[in-house]
């Protein structure tokens, strides 16, 4: 796995650890000095790391094991093997993966969730938009190596679920042992981050797509780089029209055992700089020394070169018992919001490694599994709910925005007391119509000891659970389906608290043949962006599923286009995969478009991700919100977490 920046950091702070001195509880005001740019998506935000960095066995990814799970990848975590301080809150989690652990406190099973599968990132990004946190920084080590394929496939579900949720992400390089770093890192930019510059989703600063580069300065074995290599490698990013953050030691000013000496002029070349406290501080004490003896002056140091400054804050680490139901956290962002900081980078959204997460975690010990030693949220005896540091962090940005005054008092106290208990499971789940692309669903409603608040309804596949949409009532039509194909769903309650009941009874349906059963594109001319080999566009519509388009490899966006040959009216498009099972699992992230004379197209769906089953015939139906009339019907690939290249055996293309 390699050593990463928690590992230089507990041989650092042995060296040099933060004071404990006290500091005044007045609300001061923020100095009146002029950042070095206006508002962005950095500046004057709150930007959280994003590991997305958890594999299981049996998800697909290319990782192929329990990746930052267990010590040993090889086999599920257990209380013997395992790489996590702390348990995540899984009730909310619809793709989840049996442990060696022991059942939780409660008795559910201990099950854990997959960053590779998109309905986890989704997740994860609609808690940020729930608790108005800004931006997402990507983490991405050496991609290089065994677990690049798992990255750059992460690198699209995270863009996905950014655009879908209306939060910013941008990459941060972490160059923790990447000892070809100079040359690399500007390769891995160029034929593969960079595409990802396009999303309107994609974090901007004065304009520039920002980058960060984690790990320049860290007196360590694992950052050896001298000060022209990584000058080199920052001026080479805004040579390329970048904004460029560094994560940087956080002694890079003061010197110290942490730092390196003579990178003043790589720290002061950033746009912004970043720097790392996690390990240095623990209690709020702590806080208030690194606010003297680090950020006043660093604050200083940056105005008066014109770059901005974005502190760390961190929640604590649950194990060593540091976050106090709050208090360790919110001292340092009323130390950060006194100082006038420009942002905040939070550390870490994810990090159940180091157990510095402010994703939600497991409250109580009946949500821990048993006999693992885990502490959960209430061990220091006060009750905090699973997502008190994400509302801790909401409130942490809004008096970072002036939203709120300055106080060193946290406006949201942690929950008393908390509901544990689940809904009961809904009842008599049945099919009340379908057609050939809905099935129309109703259930007896759940009970619950405080009140039932909505029902998910998932798409059942061997032992796979997909959620396909939320109900507040007691039914539901799910969409967007296949014709004459086979289905199962069931239904599960949940609560205010987060609680998830047991599923329903499964209902199976098929569904109808439909109307529209002449395929348009059959035979028609088709054209592309590239083909390799002999796997050119016209595979795509000579009707045989075994034969199929693939585009050049390693350079996406790549696109598959036909020719109707005629305006014509369409509604459906149907994309296939060879049925063979020896096509495994695969999501592709497409976008359709149309146009009537193949000069000037019009977007018919935005980008999705589409999953190709082979257990549900590698089949992928798109249906329009209305009919439209096109001649040329294009699809655009950006991604593919089975195979860096765009693919289609079947473009079948339907109307109304």
């Amino acid at each position: 796995m390699g050593v990463t920046r928690r590992v230089f950091l507990q041989a650092a702070i042995a060296a040099t650890a933060a004071g404990g001195t006290g500091a005044a509880q007045t609300a001061l005001a923020p100095p009146a000095g002029a950042a070095g740019s206006p508002p962005g998506d950095v500046v004057g935000k709150i930007t959280v790391g994003y590991q997305g960095w958890f594999a299981c066995g049996g998800d697909s990814a290319p990782i192929n094991g329990w990746w930052h799970w267990s010590q040993d990848w090889g086999r599920p975590p257990s209380t013997t093997n395992k790489a996590i301080t702390c348990w995540p809150d899984m009730r909310e989690y619809t793709h989840t993966y049996p442990t060696a652990f022991g059942n939780l406190g409660n008795g559910q099973p201990a099950t854990l969730f997959s960053s590779y599968d998109q309905q986890t990132v989704d997740l994860h990004f609609s808690w940020m938009q729930q608790n108005a946190i800004d931006t997402a920084a990507l983490q991405r080590f050496n991609p290089n190596g065994g677990e690049g394929a798992t990255r750059d496939q992460m690198a699209a579900r995270v863009r996905g679920a950014a655009e879908s949720h209306g939060v910013k992400f941008y990459v941060m390089y972490d160059v923790s042992n990447w000892w070809n770093m100079q040359s690399e890192i500007k390769t891995d930019w160029t034929a593969k981050m960079a595409a990802h510059t396009a999303s309107p989703a994609y974090a901007r600063q004065n304009g520039k797509p920002v980058v960060c580069v984690w790990g320049f300065g860290f007196n360590d074995d694992n950052h050896p780089f001298p000060p022209a290599a990584c000058l080199d490698v920052i001026n080479w990013f805004k040579a390329q029209g970048c904004y460029v953050i560094g994560g940087v030691p956080r002694e890079w000013r003061t010197g110290g055992a942490g730092t390196r000496t003579g990178y003043s002029d790589v720290y002061h070349a950033f746009h912004m700089i970043s720097p790392w406290m996690v390990g240095a501080i623990g209690n709020a004490a702590e806080s208030d020394n690194a606010y003297t003896t680090y950020t006043l002056g660093d604050e200083a140091d940056c105005l008066a070169h014109g770059i901005d400054y974005q502190p760390c804050v961190l929640p604590g680490d649950v194990s060593g018992r540091q976050r106090a139901h709050g208090d360790f956290m919110w001292r340092q962002f009323y130390n950060m919001c006194r100082a006038g900081v420009q942002g905040i980078y939070i550390s870490m959204f994810d990090e159940y490694n180091e157990g510095n997460q402010i994703a939600k975690t497991a409250e109580t010990q009946a949500s821990v599994p048993t006999g693992s030693g885990f502490l959960a949220l209430d061990e220091d005896g006060t009750f905090c709910s699973s997502d008190y540091y994400l509302r801790l962090t909401g409130d942490g940005g809004r008096m970072l925005k002036g939203q709120i005054a300055l106080t060193p008092v946290r406006p949201t106290p942690p929950v008393a007391g908390g509901d544990t208990t689940p809904p009961s499971a809904p009842g008599a789940l049945r099919v009340t119509g379908h057609s050939d692309t809905t099935v129309a669903l109703a259930w007896s409603a759940a009970g619950d000891n405080v009140g039932v608040t909505g029902y998910r309804i998932t798409r059942v596949s061997g032992s796979t659970r997909t959620q396909v949409g939320t109900a507040t009532g007691t039914s539901f039509t799910v969409t967007g389906l296949s014709p004459s194909t086979a289905y199962t769903f069931d239904v599960l309650a949940a609560d205010a608290a987060g609680n998830v009941s047991q599923p329903s009874n499964q209902v199976s349906v098929t569904t109808d043949t439909g109307s529209g059963t002449t395929d348009l594109a059959l035979r028609k001319p088709t054209s592309e962006s590239s083909h390799t080999q002999v796997y050119g566009s016209g595979n795509a519509t000579d009707g045989d599923l075994t034969t199929y388009w693939e585009s050049a490899n390693n350079a996406f966006p790549q696109w598959l286009q036909v020719d109707l040959q005629a305006a014509t009216a369409i509604r459906r498009l149907v994309l296939h995969l060879p049925p063979s099972t020896a096509w495994g699992t695969r999501t592709q992230t497409l976008s359709v478009l149309g146009s009537t004379d193949g000069g000037a197209f019009t977007t018919l769906l935005p980008s999705a991700n589409c999953t190709f089953d082979p257990a549900t015939g590698n089949a992928v139906t798109l249906t329009l919100p209305a009919t439209v009339t096109a001649r040329h019907v294009r699809l655009n690939f950006t991604a593919n977490t089975g195979w860096p290249a765009g693919q289609c055996s079947a473009l079948q293309i339907f109307g109304a």
